[in-house]
């Protein structure tokens, strides 16, 4: 559903009003991307995200950290967006296996205001397990931070910067508790030497990095109120969410060799929230004043808007209630969504039950029409449905291995047709209505 929020036309605005203000203080702009410009936006995947890449040219984004999402494509489509981008993709930790040699820039220099100033690129080193594997057999993913260690060493000793900054896409996760995921900025930053980045502008996690004490985030930002960001080892750390809902403004001031940040903003990029009044109508209304839409921007995008349009519109269904598809539900709880798409599956393969990773679910679905656009923003990957026939130890080996999937990750398992109990390692009360093998032998499989 559209309800007029956020978008590059918006966030142009934002950022040319920034860099406005900026300038007659005497100060300078470095706009950097935390990544993951590639899936979720049927329009855009259909063409390669060109329209972003463009759009972003035309903000004039300075540099991008490579995200995970990139490789949802073969490494020549990534290669064709380079090119369309007027700024470097970064990443120290990327290789190629058979070379040895980065994929990518591990950093740029830029020059503002008299510093000579030094952005690091890193990516998480889940990619490989979370990705299409296909697209990694020649692509090694190695530790983030100890190649941020390695790349901060070379920065000072050959280019001497006067200050360094990493655009990441590792995730932020409170007090380094990573979880299953692998580790991100936090834990980076308590690993360097301290003070030796000025900030991290991360992503990947999906979150307005706003803290509400140390070493623990606000649970329910409300945008626009004001917003701390975490620092850890004497490094700032900040993260905008998602999908260009904010923009993050970090103000610094470059005083006797010192970095020290001055101010900090999330800035809401027209976002809304539903008010229902006392007669049961609802609206959606603006959390902070309305940002116009950049007219050239517009101009730009609205072309590769209309190619899509037609297939994307076309109607395929519709439902009387709202399917959930949020991230801060499926990976936490079992949800209506997950359990229709994986009837979907197992009536397409006549499975006894089925399992999917909450992670790929991406949206959720209104009451009303359901179009082609709406299902390919909720799994937007392109994935192969798979069926596997299993005896009951292997059935018991691999649900024992999905149920130790912890809440807050991509892999926090959604089911249908089988539940059980998950205790010390163990499966109990293991049931399933369609599994004959199951129900004669409801606990006999355990070990």
């Amino acid at each position: 559903m559209n309800y007029g929020e956020y978008g590059l036309a918006a966030q142009k605005t934002l950022v040319d009003g920034i860099r406005k203000e900026v300038a007659a203080e005497g100060g300078s702009v470095l706009l950097l991307s935390g990544g993951d410009i590639n899936t979720g936006v049927p329009e855009s995947d259909l063409q390669d995200a060109e329209p972003d890449f463009r759009g972003m040219n035309l903000i004039g984004y300075d540099a991008m950290a490579v995200g995970n999402h990139e490789f949802d494509n073969p490494l020549s489509v990534l290669r064709q967006q380079e090119k369309w981008a007027k700024f470097p993709f970064l990443s120290a930790n990327i290789y190629q296996k058979s070379t040895g040699e980065r994929l990518f820039k591990p950093w740029a220099l830029f020059k503002r205001g008299g510093l000579k100033i030094a952005v690091i690129g890193l990516t998480t080193d889940d990619t490989a397990k979370i990705g299409n594997p296909e697209y990694f057999t020649d692509i090694e993913f190695r530790k983030p931070a100890e190649e941020a260690k390695l790349v901060i060493q070379e920065l000072q000793q050959n280019e001497k910067p006067d200050v360094i900054l990493a655009t990441t896409h590792m995730g932020h996760y409170d007090n380094g508790n990573h979880g299953s995921n692998a580790p991100g900025d936090v834990e980076m930053a308590r690993s360097l030497p301290a003070g030796s980045l000025a900030m991290i502008v991360g992503g990947h996690s999906q979150d307005p990095v706003c803290m509400a004490a140390e070493n623990k985030k606000q649970v329910d930002y409300v945008p626009g109120t004001p917003c701390a960001p975490d620092r850890q080892n004497g490094i700032w750390i900040v993260q905008a969410h998602e999908w260009g809902k904010y923009v993050g403004r970090a103000d610094f001031e470059f005083r006797n060799g010192e970095m020290k940040l001055v101010h900090y903003q999330l800035i809401p990029v027209n976002l809304k929230k539903k008010v229902t009044y006392d007669n049961g109508q609802s609206e959606r209304v603006l959390y902070t004043p309305q940002i116009a839409e950049n007219p050239q921007m517009m101009s730009l995008l609205t072309p590769f808007q209309n190619k899509g349009k037609a297939q994307l519109q076309v109607k395929i269904g519709s439902v009387n209630g709202h399917l959930e598809g949020d991230r801060s539900k499926v990976r936490f709880v079992q949800t209506n969504m997950g359990h229709l798409l994986l009837a979907a599956q197992m009536a397409r393969s006549n499975a006894d039950f089925a399992v999917m990773s909450g992670g790929g679910i991406r949206d959720s679905i209104e009451a009303g029409d359901i179009t082609y656009k709406d299902v390919m923003k909720v799994q937007p990957f392109g994935n192969v449905l798979t069926y596997v026939d299993m005896n009951g130890k292997e059935v018991v080996d691999y649900l024992t291995a999905v149920a130790q999937m912890k809440p807050d990750s991509g892999a926090y398992p959604q089911f249908a047709n089988v539940s059980f109990v998950a205790k010390d390692g163990k499966l109990n009360d293991l049931k399933s209505k369609a599994n004959r093998w199951i129900r004669r032998r409801p606990i006999g499989w355990r070990r």
